[in-house]
């Protein structure tokens, strides 16, 4: 079977599985609220960044997004779903490109919107302190904020794959990105920017120091889910479905 069918198979699996919607939805919603939130609460610290308060959702955003593309790749483990999936795409490398461009696709897609919105209602909160942000760094963010929630979405999906399971995915990474990156970023100084939602997170801030660059940031998240897709390649390419 073509790439294209494939592709298309994988968009409708997308579509119609309520919770995939209802994820990409409250990705929208939730960060959305927060920075709507934190717009209305600014600040007269001399550290104040008023890119990174725009946008400042993601962070409970990111999880819609960790779990949109565990769950879209856990879904093919139930009821030997998986089975039927290889018994008609017997090419499991073609399926799980599909698949992952099936999930980046629209992550990224509802990542720039939501980007956009919540850039947008931040900054009638922020009043005045939102002339301190050019376009060309709004756009930066906005950018940035939606690749970085593509590249978690996607983080998620190939280590879901390796694990083969979403509830042990989400148990590991929600964790890891709501206490233990805190922790370790306290502790550990520049070695924590190179923690994949760390890394990726630079570009939502119109100043930064260390290491890595809004753009830098984001490769070294990219790499980070790289090595989950091809260590999610692997599993479904070598084990048992």
């Amino acid at each position: 079977m073509a790439f294209a069918p494939v592709l298309h198979a994988e968009w409708l699996k997308i579509r119609t599985l309520r919770s995939l919607p209802g994820a990409l939805l409250a990705l929208f919603a939730v960060t959305t609220a927060f920075s709507a939130l934190a717009g209305t609460d600014g600040s007269s610290d001399p550290e104040f960044d008023p890119l990174f308060t725009a946008l400042s959702g993601v962070l409970p955003g990111q999880i819609a997004a960790i779990s949109f593309g565990a769950t879209a790749v856990s879904s093919e483990y139930h009821g030997g779903a998986l089975r039927l999936t290889f018994a008609a795409v017997p090419r499991r490398g073609r399926w799980f490109a599909a698949k992952m461009t099936a999930i980046a696709v629209p992550a990224l897609l509802v990542g720039l919107v939501t980007a956009c919105t919540a850039n947008l209602v931040a900054r009638a909160g922020l009043g005045s302190a939102a002339g301190e942000v050019t376009t060309g760094e709004q756009v930066r963010g906005v950018l940035g904020c939606g690749i970085y929630l593509m590249l978690m979405a996607l983080f998620a999906a190939g280590l879901t794959a390796v694990l083969r399971s979403g509830v042990a995915t989400l148990s590991l990474l929600i964790p890891f990105i709501l206490v233990v990156s805190f922790v370790i970023g306290d502790a550990a100084g520049t070695v924590a920017d190179f923690l994949p939602d760390k890394a990726g997170q630079i570009a939502l801030h119109q100043t930064y120091d260390g290491t890595l660059g809004p753009w830098s940031g984001l490769a070294v998240t990219a790499l980070w889910t790289a090595a989950a897709l091809l260590g999610g390649a692997w599993s479904v390419r070598r084990r048992d479905a």
